[in-house]
Parts: C-alpha cells; sequence; structure tokens
C-alpha cells in the first residue's frame, strides 16, 4: 500500500499519529534495550568515566546524524521544512531552558525520554515524574507559566526570521553532516570496544537515532502529498507529552504525529521489557528522593518547552540537521547536568564517606 493509498483510506491525520506510533515503537524498544539516557552518560563524563552510558549516547547521537543527513543527500527529506530550522530560534532560551533541563534531569534521575520508557517497564517514579513533566510543560506552553517563557525565550532569537542552519552559517559542505556523523561514530566504538559493550546493547543504541530518521523522513513524506500542511518532525517529548495529556483531556483535540509518538514509546519499551524478563515495579526509596525527582521533572518541564526541546528533540532530533539553537541547548543540558551532580549527589556522597 502507497503513502497515497493509506491516507485516502485511513485520513490525513490518523497517517500522521500512525507514523508517530512507528516512530515511537522502534525508539522506545531500542532505548529500552540500550539503555539509553542522557542524564547517565552527561554523569559518568562529570565523574571522568567514559564508559557504557557515554558510548551509548554518542552511538545513538551518530547514528541519527548519519542516517539523516544521509537521507537528504537521498533526497528522502528536506531539513529546510522542518518546523524547528523554518520558525525563529531563541538562543536565550535554549541557554537558560538547556541549564534549567540539564539541572531538572540529574535530580528526576533520568530525561523525559528515559522516564517515559521506565514507566513502561513497571518504575512507578519514573511514571509520576513522567505525569508531572506533562502537565508543566503543558503549562509552559499555553498555562500560567507562558508568559514567563515567552520573555525569555525573546530576550535573544535568531536573526533572519529561521533557526540558525549550522552546516550552511559555516560554509561546510552538504556531505560534511554525514562526515561529523561518521567520526563520532567511530569514537563511539572505541568506547564500546574498551568496555567491552556487547553487539546487541551497540544495535540497540543505533536504533534510537534510527528512530529519529525514520520520523524525519516519514513526517516530511507526508508534508509531499497531504492537502493540509503538515509539520515536518521526529522524535521529541516536551510538546508531545503535553499534546498527548490535552487528547486525553480534551474533546476537541485532533490526532497528529505526537499523540501517536507518546504511546508508541510506551508500547515499544513495554514489549521489549518483556520479552527480556524486565518488568518490574518500583516506587521512591523514600521521600527525599521522591521530592528531588518531582522537582527535577517539573524543571525539565519548563526547561524543556523554553530551550525547543528535551534532550531528545534538541539533542538528537534538532542536533541531527543541526539546528543551532538545539546545538546549544544539548552543551547548556551537559553543563547543568554536571554541574548538578557535583553539587548535589558528589558532594553528598563525599559527605556520607
Amino acid at each position: 500500500m502507497d503513502l497515497i493509498t493509506l491516507i485516502e483510506r485511513i485520513g490525513e491525520a490518523p497517517t500522521a499519529a500512525l507514523f508517530g506510533m512507528v516512530t515511537g515503537v522502534v525508539f522506545g524498544a531500542s532505548a529500552q534495550r540500550s539503555r539509553f539516557c542522557l542524564r547517565a552518560a552527561t554523569v559518568e563524563f562529570a565523574r571522568g568515566k567514559m564508559q557504557g552510558s557515554v558510548a551509548v549516547w554518542l552511538l545513538t547521537f551518530s547514528t541519527a546524524l548519519v542516517w539523516v543527513q544521509g537521507a537528504q543527500m537521498l533526497g528522502l527529506m528536506d531539513a529546510s521544512s522542518a518546523r524547528m530550522m523554518a520558525v525563529p530560534g531563541s538562543w536565550s532560551g535554549a541557554v537558560i531552558g538547556g541549564l534549567i533541563f540539564g539541572v531538572g534531569m540529574v535530580l528526576a534521575r533520568g530525561c523525559s525520554g528515559r522516564l517515559l520508557v521506565l514507566a513502561a517497564t513497571g518504575n512507578l517514579r519514573s511514571l509520576v515524574s513522567g505525569l508531572i513533566f506533562a502537565v508543566v510543560a503543558q503549562m509552559s506552553l499555553t498555562g500560567i507559566l507562558s508568559s514567563l517563557r515567552n520573555q525569555l525565550a525573546s530576550l535573544w532569537v535568531t536573526s533572519g526570521g529561521r533557526n540558525m542552519d549550522l552546516l550552511a552559517t559555516t560554509g561546510l559542505p552538504a556531505y560534511s553532516g554525514f562526515l561529523i556523523g561518521v567520526g563520532i561514530a567511530a569514537l563511539a566504538l572505541v568506547l564500546a570496544r574498551r568496555n567491552c559493550i556487547g553487539t546487541s546493547r551497540l544495535v540497540f543504541a543505533s536504533g534510537v537515532g534510527f528512530a529519529v530518521a525514520l520520523g524525519w523522513v516519514l513526517t516530511y513524506s507526508l508534508s509531499l502529498v497531504a492537502f493540509d500542511p503538515v509539520q515536518v518532525e521526529s522524535a521529541t517529548f516536551t510538546g508531545p507529552s503535553a499534546n498527548t495529556l490535552m487528547f486525553f483531556l480534551d474533546r476537541d483535540s485532533v490526532l497528529e504525529f505526537d499523540v501517536g509518538l507518546v504511546p508508541g514509546v510506551f508500547i515499544g519499551a513495554f514489549v521489549a521489557a518483556a520479552l527480556g524478563g524486565e518488568l518490574k515495579f518500583q516506587a521512591f526509596d523514600d521521600a527525599p528522593t521522591m521530592r528531588k525527582a518531582m522537582a527535577g521533572a517539573a524543571l525539565m518541564g519548563f526547561g524543556g518547552m523554553l530551550a525547543g526541546g528535551c534532550a531528545i528533540g534538541a539533542g538528537v532530533t534538532g542536533g541531527s540537521i543541526f539546528v543551532g539553537t538545539a546545538w546549544l541547548a544539548l552543551f547548556c543540558m551537559w553543563i547543568g547536568a554536571m554541574a548538578t551532580d557535583w553539587l548535589v549527589d558528589q558532594r553528598r556522597a563525599t559527605q556520607i564517606a
């Protein structure tokens, strides 16, 4: 069945939601099996360890670069039509939001995408934190926090009515993004070999990056044939978490890519955990841990919306098409997370010792 036939049979909006679900299933299963987590990678790096989590994150990021840039070279997608590239970006939002998100993901012990994956395996801590994240993200989008977010985001924006394309701005050739991805992948494989990471985990880490490219290609293909305008987008969890929450609360909400993505991730992670025998109910260890996790989830909700994306949306999805503010937000997430680990977790460990 070709795409036009599918649209004629089920409609444009359900097709977008179906594409979101397919992307989410691939992402969720791959993230669960590879234990992909930006928070774990930043903590390792902050403690001077280049081990499994860093290798997995680098491999995911590089795989997304290779697949996405390769798809562009083959004409399967056009990054210039992506919404995050076609609208003005916020430098101030990337810095402030990225730092806040980095703080939050260390306190919550996982980024928003990781919380969703863990919730699917029976982790009640992640489920509660994920719901708080979604509520605060919605508050930051259209609720009482939206005014503050708009004020901070408007402090410093990109010029020209568009976001910055780092490759075009630096004058690098179109294939340079692909080569950068290959270089980072080589570094990731060196680290993986040094830390004796199994082939299965590496394959699934690559699957997370592939899911990002899959989302880009599917939504771009839909935009070419759909009658109504379709956003060219891929995996991210700040806006989609808020939109999915409102879909189930507001009867006037419509199907879209976001609404399929979040349930897809949950389904993919649940099935992968079930097949691997890793389904297990887990709760908060104690009250202080619960307070930290809830505060961290709230910070991620606001920070991710301000930064223009979460650790996946800005850090991998936006980074894969070289969006200027996405790379800056990712850098600030690393800084915020490393600083929080040093000030909170490492200092507490030292005091206990």
